[in-house]
């Protein structure tokens, strides 16, 4: 069998995929690979942005593997335990203070569309995509924090409309709720997916992971939080390599190179 998972790299961007295409399902196996790449991906320094696609395409991901739910309960020991992976896998993805750039192309259904919602970018075709929660549809209900991330993303109005109605939306329409960033032609999509995580991974590292802990979840703070987490950003990033490099650039009006490796010391 084939891995479900691929990952390859482009200089400081990671590029992950689910490898299960036409329908790219989100396997008991590719859940356990993608919950340790998620770790290495945190630790890993030399990686500061990433993209998440699907392999083809056909379509980004129908999610989980329904019939493997039987089998992962018997391996993890309860339901609640398999889908608290999914929980935490997005959760590490989505405070991990580097930016994850999503792709959305043809079904993008339930974790499909759940996992997506833990990236700070989304990028949607501008043809064929179907976009949606559609579990009710099942007689169930969103179970990886498509719920609360969805209502989040584009407010209660638009959620309970996906949601209670099992609805299926476009990229275009994706992208008039505020659901996704951008859209673009299919046959683009995934090389402007990569091309804006070279664009994150070009900008100061600490700034990037500075504003991302002040942003993400914001909507959950007090605004004397935000304040407060903002001016520890400003401090954190005040005499920084990065920024004198940003002022020096300015002053001789050419255009900055953040993250560059310190000098190599002689005494070593």
């Amino acid at each position: 069998m084939s891995e479900p998972l691929l990952l390859t790299r482009e200089g400081a961007v990671a590029i992950v995929a689910i490898n299960d295409a036409p329908y790219n399902r989100m396997s008991l196996d590719f859940m356990d690979q993608l919950e340790n790449l998620v770790e290495n991906i945190a630790g890993d320094d030399t990686i500061r942005a990433v993209v998440l696609t699907s392999e083809g395409l056909d379509h980004f991901s129908v999610g989980m593997n329904l019939k493997q739910l039987p089998e992962g309960i018997k391996q993890k020991g309860s339901a609640e335990a398999v889908f608290d992976q999914r929980l935490n896998v997005i959760s590490k993805i989505e405070n991990m203070g580097k930016p994850w750039v999503a792709t959305l192309f043809g079904y993008c259904l339930g974790g499909g569309l759940e996992l997506p919602l833990g990236c700070h970018f989304r990028l949607a075709a501008e043809e064929d995509a179907q976009i949606g929660l559609p579990e009710m549809d099942l007689g169930s209900v969103p179970a990886w924090g498509g719920s609360a991330r969805l209502s989040r993303c584009v407010g209660s109005h638009h959620a309970l409309d996906m949601i209670l109605r099992a609805k299926k939306i476009s990229g275009p329409e994706a992208h008039r709720i505020g659901l996704v960033h951008e859209v673009w032609p299919l046959n683009e999509l995934k090389a402007r997916a990569v091309a804006l995580a070279h664009d994150l991974a070009a900008q100061p590292a600490l700034a990037v992971r500075s504003m991302l802990n002040v942003i993400v979840g914001s909507e959950e703070k007090s605004l004397a939080t935000l304040l407060t987490q903002e001016r520890q950003a400003v401090t954190a990033n005040r005499g920084t390599a990065d920024s004198h490099e940003g002022m020096m650039s300015f002053l001789e009006k050419r255009k900055p190179i953040f993250n560059q490796p310190l000098p190599h010391d002689s005494r070593d």
